[in-house]
Protein backbone atom coordinates (compact mmCIF):
# COMPACT_ATOMS: atom_id res chain seq x y z
CA UNK A 1 0.00 0.00 0.00
CA UNK A 2 1.26 3.22 -0.86
CA UNK A 3 2.58 5.71 2.21
CA UNK A 4 0.43 8.34 3.01
CA UNK A 5 1.05 11.80 1.11
CA UNK A 6 2.26 14.71 3.02
CA UNK A 7 -0.05 17.69 2.34
CA UNK A 8 -0.88 20.50 5.06
CA UNK A 9 -4.60 20.66 3.78
CA UNK A 10 -7.06 18.01 4.29
CA UNK A 11 -7.79 14.71 3.06
CA UNK A 12 -11.48 13.57 2.95
CA UNK A 13 -12.62 9.97 2.21
CA UNK A 14 -16.69 10.64 1.08
CA UNK A 15 -18.45 7.33 1.06
CA UNK A 16 -22.34 6.80 0.74
CA UNK A 17 -24.46 3.95 -0.42
CA UNK A 18 -25.75 3.38 -3.61
CA UNK A 19 -28.80 5.66 -3.79
CA UNK A 20 -27.18 8.56 -0.97
CA UNK A 21 -25.95 10.76 -3.52
CA UNK A 22 -22.40 10.63 -2.60
CA UNK A 23 -21.67 11.74 -6.28
CA UNK A 24 -23.98 14.92 -5.92
CA UNK A 25 -21.76 15.88 -2.59
CA UNK A 26 -18.82 15.39 -4.22
CA UNK A 27 -19.73 17.68 -7.20
CA UNK A 28 -21.23 20.46 -5.01
CA UNK A 29 -17.63 20.16 -2.90
CA UNK A 30 -15.94 20.16 -6.14
CA UNK A 31 -17.42 23.27 -6.83
CA UNK A 32 -16.65 24.67 -3.55
CA UNK A 33 -13.02 23.85 -4.41
CA UNK A 34 -12.30 20.67 -3.40
CA UNK A 35 -9.86 18.57 -5.70
CA UNK A 36 -11.89 15.44 -6.09
CA UNK A 37 -10.82 11.97 -6.97
CA UNK A 38 -12.96 9.78 -8.01
CA UNK A 39 -11.72 6.33 -6.94
CA UNK A 40 -14.40 4.25 -8.65
CA UNK A 41 -13.22 5.97 -11.60
CA UNK A 42 -9.20 4.70 -11.12
CA UNK A 43 -10.59 1.15 -10.29
CA UNK A 44 -11.33 1.24 -14.17
CA UNK A 45 -8.36 3.06 -15.17
CA UNK A 46 -5.72 0.54 -13.55
CA UNK A 47 -7.33 -2.17 -16.02
CA UNK A 48 -6.99 -0.16 -19.06
CA UNK A 49 -4.19 -1.25 -21.18
CA UNK A 50 -1.12 0.15 -20.02
CA UNK A 51 -3.11 0.81 -16.49
CA UNK A 52 -0.42 -0.43 -13.59
CA UNK A 53 -2.77 -3.54 -12.48
CA UNK A 54 -3.35 -4.28 -16.56
CA UNK A 55 -1.06 -6.73 -17.31
CA UNK A 56 -0.94 -8.63 -13.56
CA UNK A 57 -4.70 -9.11 -14.39
CA UNK A 58 -4.38 -10.61 -17.94
CA UNK A 59 -1.48 -13.06 -16.46
CA UNK A 60 -3.83 -14.39 -13.37
CA UNK A 61 -6.94 -14.44 -15.37
CA UNK A 62 -5.86 -15.37 -18.76
CA UNK A 63 -6.63 -13.99 -22.42
CA UNK A 64 -9.93 -14.75 -22.37
CA UNK A 65 -10.95 -11.75 -20.41
CA UNK A 66 -9.76 -9.77 -23.61
CA UNK A 67 -11.86 -7.84 -26.28
CA UNK A 68 -10.60 -7.80 -29.73
CA UNK A 69 -8.91 -4.42 -29.47
CA UNK A 70 -7.21 -5.55 -26.24
CA UNK A 71 -9.35 -4.19 -23.24
CA UNK A 72 -9.94 -6.17 -20.66
CA UNK A 73 -13.64 -7.39 -21.16
CA UNK A 74 -15.07 -6.27 -17.58
CA UNK A 75 -18.32 -8.01 -17.72
CA UNK A 76 -15.86 -11.09 -18.46
CA UNK A 77 -14.02 -10.45 -15.65
CA UNK A 78 -17.35 -9.25 -13.14
CA UNK A 79 -18.42 -13.07 -14.24
CA UNK A 80 -15.72 -14.98 -12.90
CA UNK A 81 -14.74 -13.21 -9.89
CA UNK A 82 -18.89 -12.83 -8.76
CA UNK A 83 -18.82 -16.12 -8.23
CA UNK A 84 -15.64 -17.57 -6.94
CA UNK A 85 -14.58 -15.53 -3.78
CA UNK A 86 -11.01 -16.58 -4.19
CA UNK A 87 -10.99 -15.38 -7.89
CA UNK A 88 -12.17 -11.83 -6.56
CA UNK A 89 -9.79 -11.90 -3.95
CA UNK A 90 -7.25 -12.37 -6.30
CA UNK A 91 -8.04 -9.32 -8.15
CA UNK A 92 -8.30 -7.10 -5.20
CA UNK A 93 -4.89 -8.11 -4.31
CA UNK A 94 -3.92 -6.94 -7.43
CA UNK A 95 -5.80 -4.12 -8.17
CA UNK A 96 -6.32 -2.60 -4.94
CA UNK A 97 -2.54 -1.45 -4.83
CA UNK A 98 -2.48 0.04 -8.03
CA UNK A 99 -5.79 1.85 -6.99
CA UNK A 100 -3.97 2.83 -3.71
CA UNK A 101 -0.83 4.04 -5.98
CA UNK A 102 -3.08 6.22 -8.10
CA UNK A 103 -4.63 7.64 -5.31
CA UNK A 104 -1.11 8.98 -3.62
CA UNK A 105 -0.32 10.30 -6.93
CA UNK A 106 -3.52 12.34 -7.19
CA UNK A 107 -3.15 13.78 -3.73
CA UNK A 108 0.63 14.24 -4.16
CA UNK A 109 -0.20 16.42 -6.66
CA UNK A 110 -3.35 18.42 -5.22
CA UNK A 111 -2.36 22.22 -4.98
CA UNK A 112 -0.81 21.61 -0.79
CA UNK A 113 -3.52 24.26 0.24
CA UNK A 114 -6.35 22.31 -1.37
CA UNK A 115 -8.80 20.19 0.37
CA UNK A 116 -8.69 16.50 -1.69
CA UNK A 117 -11.64 14.52 -1.48
CA UNK A 118 -11.59 11.03 -2.05
CA UNK A 119 -14.92 10.24 -3.86
CA UNK A 120 -15.10 6.12 -2.53
CA UNK A 121 -18.07 3.74 -2.64
CA UNK A 122 -15.87 0.80 -0.68
CA UNK A 123 -14.37 2.55 2.02
CA UNK A 124 -16.02 0.78 4.44
CA UNK A 125 -15.90 -2.33 2.70
CA UNK A 126 -12.35 -2.58 1.80
CA UNK A 127 -9.25 -1.36 3.13
CA UNK A 128 -8.83 0.82 -0.20
CA UNK A 129 -7.24 4.23 0.65
CA UNK A 130 -6.51 3.09 3.64
CA UNK A 131 -4.44 5.63 5.85
CA UNK A 132 -4.56 8.54 2.79
CA UNK A 133 -7.07 10.51 4.56
CA UNK A 134 -7.91 12.07 7.70
CA UNK A 135 -11.53 12.91 7.85
CA UNK A 136 -14.67 10.69 7.39
CA UNK A 137 -17.71 12.06 5.68
CA UNK A 138 -20.78 9.42 4.84
CA UNK A 139 -23.62 10.67 3.18
CA UNK A 140 -27.07 8.61 4.13
CA UNK A 141 -30.65 8.87 3.25
CA UNK A 142 -33.46 6.78 3.75
CA UNK A 143 -34.05 3.38 2.19
CA UNK A 144 -37.32 4.35 0.44
CA UNK A 145 -35.49 7.86 -0.71
CA UNK A 146 -32.69 5.54 -2.51
CA UNK A 147 -34.90 3.12 -3.87
CA UNK A 148 -36.75 5.64 -5.58
CA UNK A 149 -33.54 7.56 -6.90
CA UNK A 150 -32.82 4.07 -8.08
CA UNK A 151 -35.96 3.10 -9.99
CA UNK A 152 -35.71 6.90 -11.67
CA UNK A 153 -32.32 5.51 -12.90
CA UNK A 154 -33.76 2.48 -14.52
CA UNK A 155 -33.15 -0.19 -11.49
CA UNK A 156 -35.52 -2.76 -10.94
CA UNK A 157 -36.62 -3.03 -7.07
CA UNK A 158 -35.07 -6.22 -6.66
CA UNK A 159 -31.77 -5.01 -7.70
CA UNK A 160 -31.54 -2.33 -5.99
CA UNK A 161 -32.47 -3.73 -2.88
CA UNK A 162 -29.88 -6.34 -3.93
CA UNK A 163 -27.10 -3.74 -4.38
CA UNK A 164 -27.65 -2.23 -1.35
CA UNK A 165 -27.43 -5.29 0.62
CA UNK A 166 -24.56 -5.98 -0.68
CA UNK A 167 -22.79 -2.98 0.69
CA UNK A 168 -21.86 -1.88 4.34
CA UNK A 169 -25.18 -0.77 6.63
CA UNK A 170 -25.62 2.66 7.69
CA UNK A 171 -24.39 1.73 11.03
CA UNK A 172 -21.20 0.40 9.71
CA UNK A 173 -20.09 3.75 7.80
CA UNK A 174 -21.37 5.72 11.36
CA UNK A 175 -18.41 3.90 13.18
CA UNK A 176 -16.16 5.72 10.99
CA UNK A 177 -17.78 8.91 10.40
CA UNK A 178 -16.42 12.09 11.52
CA UNK A 179 -18.97 14.04 9.66
CA UNK A 180 -22.92 12.58 8.40
CA UNK A 181 -24.59 14.18 5.50
CA UNK A 182 -28.22 13.42 5.62
CA UNK A 183 -29.56 13.34 2.39
CA UNK A 184 -33.56 12.56 3.27
CA UNK A 185 -34.74 16.21 1.58
CA UNK A 186 -34.28 18.09 -1.52
CA UNK A 187 -31.07 19.37 -3.18
CA UNK A 188 -31.05 23.01 -1.70
CA UNK A 189 -31.62 21.36 1.71
CA UNK A 190 -28.38 19.03 0.78
CA UNK A 191 -26.71 22.46 -1.15
CA UNK A 192 -26.83 24.03 2.93
CA UNK A 193 -25.57 20.67 4.76
CA UNK A 194 -22.73 20.31 2.05
CA UNK A 195 -21.73 24.43 2.39
CA UNK A 196 -21.71 23.85 6.20
CA UNK A 197 -19.48 20.67 6.11
CA UNK A 198 -17.29 23.00 3.78
CA UNK A 199 -16.84 25.94 6.29
CA UNK A 200 -15.94 22.95 8.63
CA UNK A 201 -13.41 21.62 6.49
CA UNK A 202 -11.70 24.95 5.85
CA UNK A 203 -12.14 26.81 8.85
Amino acid sequence: MSAKATRTASVVGLTGGIGSGKSTVAAMLGALGAFVVDCDGLGRQVIEPYGRAYASVVDRFGPGILRDDGQIDRGALAAIVFRDEEALAALNAISHPAIDAEIADRIAGAPEDQVVVLDMAVLVETDLGGGQYDTVVVVEAPLDVRLARLAQRGMTEDDARARIASQATDEQRREVADFVIDNAGDIDALRDEVTELWDALTR
